[in-house]
């Protein structure tokens, strides 16, 4: 069972008032299996994970419960509604979004008798410095800097039946991404180590070949034997480091005790990789910041953006919205006709 699956199938583990025992000691068992099964040979492993991973959650929870409300999602609103507006060029981009969305259009075919589901709507936002024409008083002024807000790479994949199961999706998400970021810095770790054995093994190999033929061969033609001797004194010196690196890191045992550490000092500081930033954008029709009032029509917009700095930094805007089934367009289709044209 994956760590969604975990999170949808057992509802009651996800308290709207606390955590739960229950939820811990799943997202520890959850953490461990995705990380590395064999950390629970360590002592006391559980124990010592469960903070971190009852912190991580907290911080989770209290993510959610800043997220927006719903509002509705709909091709046919596109024109009475000043955000949608604002996220989408046409009334056909909403419709050509929720029509891509397997995962959405999967659960209202699961669940026949649904009228309306809900979904979270990821985009790429995008700030840029553009000249244009501004309005001051009653004349128009040219090339005057401004700064132009996009959104585009719409996604709808998160959804649920309501906005309980939905948040709990997110939840389960997000917690994943975290233990990615740190099977990541594990995973780092892991290859440092190899090639520390690696290059120990190589340096040995070179050293037994130099100390068999380098002196002993060189002392007969004379000229070569202080060159072998400075070459190997050399290479004792950079395997006496390559075993102190090793060293430092440990034994199979001191291995596993860095990984449940990198483990817990990623649950415990979540904030590192995760966060959510609301920004309140003035925006003209245009998509245009507004810095001050000069008369043309104007946008509010409250804006959630999601911070992912992982090892690929990523920002993303969010919205939750309420779709209707009759919004579900029919799936885009290939047309065969015309792509055997190009074969």
């Amino acid at each position: 069972m994956g760590i969604l699956d975990w999170f949808k199938n057992r509802p009651a583990q996800f308290d709207a008032d606390r955590v739960s025992e229950e939820l811990i000691r799943g997202a520890v068992d959850k953490a461990i299996t995705v990380t590395n099964p064999r950390l629970v040979v360590l002592p006391g492993c559980h124990k010592r994970l469960a903070p971190a991973a009852e912190k991580a959650i907290e911080f989770l929870r209290a993510l959610l419960a800043e997220m927006p409300a719903a509002r509705p999602l709909s091709a046919d609103g596109w024109s009475a509604e000043q955000d949608l507006r604002a996220y989408f060029v046409a009334p056909a981009d909403i419709a050509a979004v929720l029509a891509r969305s397997d995962n959405l259009r999967t659960l209202f075919d699961k669940y026949i008798d649904l009228e309306q589901a809900y979904v979270v709507l990821g985009m790429s936002f995008n700030e840029q410095r553009v000249f244009g024409m501004a309005l001051h008083g009653d004349m128009v002024q040219r090339d005057v800097a401004q700064t132009s807000v996009s959104f585009s790479d719409h996604r709808a994949h998160l959804c649920g039946r309501d906005e309980a199961r939905l948040r709990r999706v997110v939840g389960a998400q997000a917690f994943e991404y975290l233990l990615a970021q740190a099977l990541a810095e594990i995973g780092e770790e892991r290859v440092e180590r190899q090639e520390l054995e690696s290059n120990r093994s190589l340096l040995r190999a070179r050293l037994r070949l130099l100390r068999q033929q380098g002196p002993g061969l060189g002392s007969l033609f004379g000229s070569s034997a202080p060159a072998a001797r400075s070459e190997q004194a050399q290479l004792e010196a950079e395997l006496l480091e390559n075993e102190r690196q090793l060293a430092a890191m440990g034994g199979n045992e001191s291995a596993l005790e860095m990984e449940l550490d990198s483990l817990i000092e990623v649950l415990e500081n979540p904030q590192r990789y995760l966060r959510v930033e609301r920004r309140h954008l003035r925006l003209n029709p245009m998509n245009i910041i507004v810095e001050r009032e000069n008369g043309e029509p104007v946008i509010d917009l409250d804006v959630r953006l999601a911070m992912l700095s992982g090892s690929t930094p990523t920002c993303r805007a969010v919205v939750v919205g309420r779709v209707e089934r009759g919004q579900m367009a029919l799936a885009p289709r290939m047309n065969l006709a015309d792509a055997a044209r190009y074969l």
